[in-house]
Formats: structure tokens, C-alpha cells, sequence
């Protein structure tokens, strides 16, 4: 029975599409958040969102938003979900920031974000002069657990889980299943064993496993 481990701790209907596969697994958090307890109210007109930490952080806020741009389907279903204006959505951060460079390239936004947050939005934003404010909601702190045992896959959900699990942990001919390409990039610092998920959510990286192992009994 093949065995992987999950750099996150998934549900229980998640943990069952790996277990009612035959696959076994254990789980932990890579990664700590601590939301940032900081004074925040009024109107933005034009928001970006980038992850479900950010969109939980500003949800419990007084604030209000005109319009929200994200990266992530299940961002933006929760922001929904609390009552706010979502008008765009793309997979990932450099998609958005075109579809706002096309359209909406005369506006001025504001990106709520962690600490760690990654680059390239931001980038592609002040290239062409576009106003943004970046207001930090939560931080990232790494929390690794170091592992005697050798498993057949190992899931990884974002650049800071990959290097918290190599802090500790060396891949030893693991494969890397990784939810998308900037943690696949960090990944191949490590290995060259990586299958990257084809949507960017927690149950693909879960699909792209079940059929790996199930390919490798035929």
C-alpha cells in the first residue's frame, strides 16, 4: 500500500478520496497563520485577493469592498459566500494580473496579503504604473516536523510548505505532488520527481495521487 504525506491536514471527505483508494496517509500542518490583529475599516474600491487566508482575515473586518478580484475559485466562493462583490477570477496571480492590465488598467487597487507574499501581481501591476496599496492581514511562520519515515508522495500546497518540509526533511526519492506551478517551482529546487496538479485546488492535488498510484498497480 503505497503511502503519502500531506503537508496540510485535509478534511475528513478529502482524507477518504486517498484512504477509499487504497492509499494511506498522514498528515500535518507545514505551515502556521496568525492573523494580524490590526485596525481596519472603511471603503476599497478595488480589491485583490490571492488566498483563502486573506479573504478569512478580511472577512472578519469592518470593511467594505466595491469590487474583489481573486486568484482561486474556493477564494472567491467564500468571499461570495460572506456578502462581497467578486468580478474577477483567474487560477493564478499572473492571469489575474493581465485580465486586469486589459481591463481595468485605469483603476487603483488594493492587495491585502501576508508577509510572504509572492511577486508577481504586484510586479506586473507597477510595470504599468497602476496604483496599489499593499496592507499585510496574516503571517506565514514555517512549522517543521522532521519524519523518519520514506513515503511514496509527499503533497505540498504552497512554496512556504515546500521549504518548511525540506527544513527539516530531505525528499529522498519522494514524488512532489504540488497544487500549482509557483510551488512546483520551488519543488524542483529539490527534486525532479514532481507531478503538478492541472486546477489548483486541494482535491486535484488529491486526483493527481489516486491516479499515480493506481496507473503504477496496472
Amino acid at each position: 500500500m503505497p503511502t503519502v504525506l500531506s503537508t496540510k491536514k485535509l478534511s475528513l471527505s478529502q482524507k477518504n478520496l486517498l484512504l477509499n483508494s487504497g492509499i494511506a496517509l498522514v498528515e500535518y500542518d507545514a505551515i502556521k497563520i496568525n492573523f494580524i490583529d490590526l485596525e481596519l475599516s472603511g471603503f476599497f474600491k478595488n480589491a485583490i485577493i490571492t488566498s483563502q487566508n486573506t479573504a478569512y482575515a478580511i472577512s472578519r473586518k469592518d470593511i467594505r469592498i466595491g469590487r474583489c478580484f481573486c486568484v482561486g475559485s474556493k477564494t472567491a466562493n467564500y468571499l461570495k459566500q460572506q456578502g462581497f462583490n467578486v468580478v474577477e477570477v483567474a487560477d493564478y496571480s499572473k492571469d489575474l494580473g493581465a485580465i486586469i492590465l486589459a481591463n481595468y488598467s485605469d483603476e487603483s487597487f488594493t492587495l491585502f496579503c501576508g508577509n510572504r507574499r509572492r511577486e508577481e501581481l504586484p510586479s506586473i501591476l507597477k510595470e504599468k504604473n497602476i496604483p496599489l496599496e499593499e496592507i499585510e492581514v496574516y503571517r506565514t511562520h514555517l512549522d517543521p516536523v522532521s519524519f523518519e519515515q520514506k513515503f511514496d508522495g509527499i503533497l505540498f500546497y504552497s512554496p512556504s510548505g515546500v521549504k518548511s518540509y525540506i527544513s527539516a526533511n530531505i525528499l529522498n526519492g519522494s514524488l512532489a505532488f504540488c497544487i500549482g506551478n509557483t510551488t512546483a517551482a520551488e519543488a524542483e529546487k529539490h527534486t525532479e520527481n514532481i507531478i503538478t496538479a492541472t486546477k489548483p485546488s486541494v482535491e486535484n492535488v488529491i486526483v493527481q495521487v489516486v491516479k499515480k498510484f493506481k496507473d503504477d498497480k496496472k
